[in-house]
């Protein structure tokens, strides 16, 4: 799973307004810019034009989502948070037109084939946005999985800390709290009027959350982290009122505001939320989740579809799955063996050290053989670490966090220490190759060095392609000398029954009327993971519908196009060759990549 940990960064990349808290750096509004390329078609050429629509509504990106310019390394913003407030919300969704009517004024067949991909997938997702508007995302603040109790920590956790200015960007961000705070009491209790909430059992740990990141010592605060080392750079006087005014700004500010969402969180909102599990119990609930399906498969297959090709999918596994526990001489049934795989103990560590070395071990021996399935490999650099304390008890096992050339950060893959019992050593190799390399890691950083694109695809992402990816690089396991026991490849067919589960879970819950227990019930009997990840699992489907859905529909995409390519080249099929056209473009919705890897094939035939 890939990661920014930025509520506000769910509507990125066509977000636009002329309103804004920063002037565009030309000093003229980002009104009068989109106005100037509507007006003036013949002032510049249609590829210029387009290009500078991509060049301003970056720039607008940048000021309107100060957490995602941080992510990505765009300077100048470090010292501010998002505007949530309804009107500011509003205002974005009305002001999507404004770029929309500028890339409809470009004249698309005179553009270049490269440029045509590039209006095409602008103008796709700027529709696609504004067809979104009438849904109420924002009122869903807060989950298990994020919002303003877990989003501050993570983004002070990425950024820059060599300089004085930077800590006092920390500082600024620290001191605006309060506001982020009470924008998201106002967006909740909006939610509760309409009747738009997560379920009431999903939010059981988000308490412990809030508390979890503001401890009565300050220092001993997640968010106060960056104020206890320093680098060499910064003298030690500033150290002393760096460290001064983080606590006081702590304690004036961030803990009180804190402190005031756990009271209107447990005293007003849960005991208010929807007992109900399905979005399609919310309303305009079954039109919600349509849209949700199509934004995150990329496709136009309906939930009933989705539900039957998961069963499938089930189906099959399951069948390799068996070939695999007979090939071990287990005597038993494939319930035994699933006990046996969650409680014996020599498929578990019993300290966080030792897990958190094996995974770097896996990821180490991973880079090698990456030679000898890609052409191209990025330049920047991965770790391996733990998912922080205080978030770790609803997280799932771990997930990706991108890294930025730009901001000197690498990526990181985070893993989860919490529960040791549930972090089975057999599931490890699978999920290193998802989340770090050849997954996760390689792609995202991939595409961000791509050369000559627009800044929106670079950082841009369709989960379809993204998270189809990971999947798929779990399959190239072998190739990379993984999965030599028995063991380890029973946890691969696992984490691919896992997600073909979720396309099963996600439709029953959101469609088809399933209970959450139906939904664990099935987890546990087709997947022998450990109970807290199923349950952490099936809460997560349960909170973000439809995008647990894009994995296996992802996966079975390159699959299905690799086959396409072994099938037409036979011999001469290069491996290398295929994997550095499926990420020569970034990510893609899968129509458009199937269509580049078809003519790609044609031409090389």
């Amino acid at each position: 799973m890939t990661r920014l940990g930025l509520t506000a960064v769910t509507c990125l990349l066509f977000a636009v307004s002329h309103a804004s808290a920063q002037q565009p750096p030309s000093g003229r509004s980002f009104h009068d810019r989109y106005a100037e390329l509507v007006a003036n078609p013949r002032h510049l050429g249609d590829s210029a034009r387009l290009s500078e629509l991509f060049r301003v509504n970056w720039q607008y990106v940048m000021t309107e989502f100060p957490e995602f310019a941080t992510y990505v390394g765009y300077p100048g913003q470090n010292a501010r948070w998002t505007d949530n407030s309804l009107q500011a919300i509003e205002r974005r969704k009305r002001e999507l037109q404004e770029p929309l009517a500028v890339v409809k004024s470009v004249r698309r067949d005179r553009l270049s084939p490269p440029d045509r991909l590039n209006y095409d997938l602008f103008r796709r997702g700027l529709e696609e946005r504004i067809e979104g508007t009438r849904f109420k995302d924002e009122y869903l603040a807060i989950t298990q999985l994020g919002g303003v109790q877990q989003d501050v920590g993570q983004l002070l956790a990425v950024m820059p800390t060599t300089s004085v200015g930077d800590y006092e960007n920390m500082l600024a961000r620290l001191n605006g709290v309060p506001p982020l705070v009470d924008q998201t009491i106002v967006l909740l209790g909006k939610g509760l009027e309409a009747g738009i909430t997560p379920p009431r059992v999903t939010l059981r740990d988000v308490p412990d959350q809030i508390r979890g990141i503001t401890p009565d010592d300050p220092m001993a605060s997640p968010l106060l982290r960056p104020f206890a080392e320093f680098p060499p750079a910064i003298p030690a006087s500033e150290r002393e009122r760096l460290t001064r005014a983080a606590r006081d700004a702590y304690t004036q500010r961030v803990a009180p505001a804190y402190r005031k969402l756990y009271d209107y969180v447990t005293g007003t909102y849960i005991p208010k939320t929807r007992e109900s599990i399905g979005m399609r119990e919310l309303p305009d609930g079954p039109a919600w989740y349509g849209y949700r399906v199509r934004q995150f498969t990329t496709t136009s297959l309906s939930p009933d579809q989705i539900h039957a090709l998961g069963l499938r999918e089930v189906k099959r596994i399951r069948g390799l799955m068996d070939s695999v526990i007979a090939s071990t001489g287990f005597k038993g049934s494939f319930a035994d063996f699933a006990r046996f795989l969650r409680t014996d103990p020599q498929f578990f560590y019993d300290d966080s050290a030792s897990l958190v070395r094996a995974y770097r071990d896996i990821a180490k021996r991973a880079d090698p053989g990456l030679i000898k399935l890609f052409g191209r490999l990025p330049r920047l650099p991965y770790g391996v670490t733990t998912i922080p304390s205080f978030m770790a008890k609803s997280q799932t096992t771990a997930y990706y966090q991108g890294g930025s050339l730009q901001a000197g950060r690498p990526g990181y893959f985070f893993v989860n220490t919490y529960d040791l019992k549930s972090r089975p050593k057999w599931e490890m190799e699978a999920l290193s190759l998802h989340e770090s390399v050849p997954g996760h890691h390689l792609q995202i950083a991939l595409a961000q060095e791509l050369d000559g694109l627009p800044e929106f695809r670079r950082y841009g992402g369709y989960t379809a392609f993204v998270e189809g990816w990971g999947l798929y690089a779990e399959g190239l396991g072998p190739e990379l000398g993984m999965y030599q026991d028995p063991y380890s490849k029973f946890g691969q067919l696992t984490y691919e029954m896992w997600r073909a589960v979720r396309l099963v879970l996600d439709t029953g819950i959101h469609a088809m009327g399933w209970t959450r227990q139906q939904a664990i019930d099935f987890f546990k009997d087709n997947a022998p993971k450990a109970e807290q990840d199923i349950v952490v699992e099936v809460d997560r489907y349960i909170v973000n519908p439809g995008q647990a859905l894009a994995y296996k529909i992802g996966q079975l995409k390159f699959r299905e196009l690799r086959d396409s390519a072994v099938a037409a080249f036979g011999p001469r099929f290069d491996i290398r060759a295929y994997h550095d056209e499926v990420l020569r473009n970034g990510a893609l919705p899968l129509d458009l990549l199937e269509q580049d890897v078809r003519e790609w094939i044609a031409k090389k035939r």
